[in-house]
């Protein structure tokens, strides 16, 4: 099987979402690209493809050939960037200058229609509006033209150049045309006017869209430019942060970003991880504790050892995880984008049929009407609003989720995401905190000090997370660890070995009644108490006597209840499934208020009930730690992995909350339902502005009530939609979520 590479490129020359579409098109043809998705509010495309069989040189050459560009180089992007910087400036004065001029032609058009040389002094003054100010309409359209394609462009330069044209015909040549006294009609400040509120728009268009990727620039901004090196004689050295390598040592002072993923060495502070894990509170930090990049040290100072840095570090696996979900998209797209493909040559067949029939049907004034109601056709059309109407959407939901701590991989898991009914959950550190300590060391027989000392020797050789417990726990205490001989592993029950000259098990019940230890009622009645608390009972013998029980529990979450309570009151159904005991699962599921679980569940088993659920008509979630849920999670609709820190199961979820809070979950599916409103929202409005603006130019209205659209307010129509469109996404970056987390 070929291997593919998926590459995110800038694209320049992107004018509508119909260039967007021709950019796809071109690409998705290419031999070796197995998928092109062009974003037009961000103007990038992602490609997947063979490197074998092409290379982004050559796929840029064939998309020059078409007329846009696709930038390859890293240099050339961060050029580009400045460009797009000088691009903003050079519109901003463009829409200025148009203005300068046009102003004066539409005063003499409306209120001084008989001045002297009216004509001809708007003449002078629309000809550098429309073919100065508005000379990339026409060149964009042109370099269209030539490769039999079309975009925004060619109605604009066919609208305003039909305009310009007839009035400069009906000025130098005003008796050609001319009926009775009448002269004939011009109009240059249509022209120069829709030149105006086209520049105008895009103007606010573009300040929109830069609004709508502000919370992946504030994830970029995370990264500080510069960090203190520490050096062996102690010096330290101030350096970029491109300079710093694994293992150098880093001072870190209060206020300063911490520049990389490292390990606390010496030193302590509280940090502030709020811009990775969504979490306000600040975390302590000490020697052994790791810290990553972008966060923010607080009053201490301390030194880290530097473990990932560039772009292997959390943070910048964050901004490449928000830049490809922003330039992913959901299945509703998909009708968008044929609709887009083919609106520029069905609107210009709109206007020729309009023109045609004002022709035979308007009479007297045919030629003018039919004109001007042609013009307004081409001009009202906008397929930069059905263009911008999901992206602007995606980009603001999925940035609004990244701010939250919630990374969603795509625009498909958005999408799916607000029609979960059922929310399958896996126990250990998803609704528990994931780390058992002991609770309850329950003495029964023997020396206390010498049989905890031994213990302690002999789970530190065992890798079982509870060993690891007992052996934080004892530690803990100030128990130091003994020689220890024949360790033995039984998996699943338990282990033995001997120390100071008694022979030790450790284990399960089971364990001890397959080496003929038994409990009496008392101790069997405590164990069932401990039980019920969702606790785990380890057995430990000494010389074939039962020595002592311990109870080991991995505790709920604060916010675990709280998240599953708010869950239920939006209608979703919860799970348990774990593969601890009956017992255990039972208490979880009692503590928190969930009606349904499992227990005892091997990874397939987990995999079977989700396709249960699914079979009965069900959209389900599952939320899980990403590895060893991972058949669960692949099965499920929608994958959740719950990570913390370097856990985070980037690869495998459709979504990763970061901070491991379930509420974040709640958040999650509450962003999910506003994202999705708002692009049925913006949808609704792009199609039906067309379906009844179009008309409406045409002059259907005209029969019934003399009405006929002046390409102007036509312009500024257009203009409006897609600002519109925009804006309406952006009201999502305001919107409250339900749950504060």
């Amino acid at each position: 099987m070929a291997i593919t590479v998926r590459q995110n490129f800038p694209v320049s020359g992107l004018s509508c979402a119909s260039c967007a579409a021709n950019v796809e098109k071109t690409l998705s043809k290419q031999p070796g690209i197995k998928s092109a998705s062009v974003n037009y509010a961000s103007s990038t495309v992602w490609i997947e493809y063979n490197p074998d069989a092409t290379s982004p040189k050559g796929f840029r050459q064939v998309i020059q050939s078409t007329g846009y560009d696709i930038i390859t180089d890293e240099v050339e992007a961060n050029l580009r960037q400045e460009t797009i910087i000088r691009e903003s400036e050079i519109l901003k004065w463009k829409t200025i200058g148009a203005s300068v001029f046009t102003i004066p032609i539409v005063i003499l058009a409306m209120l001084l229609m008989d001045f002297p040389y009216a004509d001809w002094i708007m003449l002078i003054l629309a000809t550098p509006v429309v073919f100065w100010f508005g000379r990339s309409f026409f060149v964009n359209a042109f370099k269209q033209l030539k490769h039999g394609t079309s975009n925004m462009d060619t109605l604009v330069a066919l609208s305003t150049g039909i305009a310009y044209s007839f009035s400069l015909f009906n000025t130098v040549f005003p008796h050609v045309l001319m009926t009775g006294n009448t002269h004939p009609p011009v109009y240059f400040e249509a022209a120069a006017v829709i030149i105006v509120f086209i520049l105008v728009g895009k103007l606010l268009e573009e300040k929109a869209k830069a609004n709508t990727s502000s919370s992946l620039k504030k994830l970029i901004g995370l990264q500080p430019d510069s960090v203190i090196l520490v050096e062996e004689n102690g010096e330290e050295l101030v350096l970029p942060v491109s300079q710093i390598q694994i293992n150098n040592l880093l001072r870190v002072k209060p206020g300063d970003r911490i520049p990389v993923d490292g390990l606390v060495v010496s030193g302590s502070s509280f940090v502030d991880e709020s811009t990775i894990t969504g979490e306000p509170v600040p975390v302590g930090k000490s020697p052994g504790q790791n810290v990553f990049a972008g966060t923010i040290n607080q009053k201490g100072s301390f030194v880290i050892k530097a473990k990932k840095v560039g772009s292997e570090t959390l943070l910048s696996g964050i901004i490449r995880l928000v830049q490809e979900a922003q330039g992913s998209k959901p299945p509703v797209q998909k009708l968008v984008d044929k609709v887009a493909s083919v609106f520029v040559p069905v609107v210009i067949l709109l206007s020729l049929i309009t023109f045609t029939i004002w022709m035979i049907f308007g009479g007297s004034q045919s030629l003018p009407q039919a004109l001007l109601a042609m013009i307004s056709v081409l001009i009202i059309a906008c397929p930069c609003a059905l263009g911008l109407a999901t992206p602007t959407a995606i980009m603001v939901g999925i940035g609004k989720g990244a701010e939250h701590g919630i990374l969603i991989k795509d625009a498909e898991g958005l999408e799916l995401s607000h029609r979960v009914d059922t929310l399958v959950l896996d126990k250990t550190g998803t609704i528990t905190q994931g780390k058992p300590t002991v609770t309850d060391w329950i003495g029964i027989a023997g020396e206390e000090s010498n049989l905890k000392q031994s213990i302690l020797g002999i789970e530190s050789l065992s890798e079982h997370p509870l060993a690891e417990a007992i052996t934080n726990h004892l530690m803990n205490e100030g128990f130091q660890k003994v020689q220890i001989g024949d360790f033995q592993s039984f998996t699943g029950r338990g282990v033995s070995a001997s120390s100071n000259g008694h022979k030790y098990l450790i284990g399960n019940e089971l364990f001890m009644i397959e080496n003929g230890i038994f409990a009496d009622k008392d101790i069997k009645k405590r164990t069932l108490d401990l039980q019920e608390l969702a606790k785990s009972v380890i057995f430990i013998s000494q010389d074939s006597v039962l020595a002592a029980i311990v109870g080991i529990a991995d505790e709920i979450k604060p916010t675990s209840s709280s998240a599953i309570k708010q869950l239920k009151n939006n209608g979703i159904e919860i799970h348990i499934l774990t593969g601890d005991n009956e017992h255990t699962a039972a208490s979880i599921a009692r503590q928190t208020g969930i009606e349904n679980f499992k227990a005892g569940l091997l990874p397939a088993d987990k995999a079977d009930y989700i396709r249960n659920l699914q079979q009965q008509g069900k959209i389900v979630a599952m939320a899980g730690d990403g590895i060893n849920d991972s058949l669960a999670m692949a099965q499920a609709d929608v994958s959740i992995a719950m990570g913390s820190g370097t856990d985070i199961a980037i690869d495998i979820a459709k979504m990763t909350i970061v901070s491991s809070n379930l509420e974040a979950i709640v958040t999650a599916f509450e962003l999910s339902k506003q994202t999705i409103r708002t692009i049925k929202q913006n949808l609704f409005w792009a199609f039906i502005y067309n379906l009844i603006g179009i008309p409406i130019a045409a002059g259907v209205l005209f029969p019934f009530t003399g009405f006929m659209l002046n390409p102007m307010i036509a312009g500024g129509a257009m203009a409006m939609s897609s600002v519109s469109v925009v804006s309406n996404s952006l009201r999502l970056k305001f919107k409250k979520m339900t749950v504060n987390h």
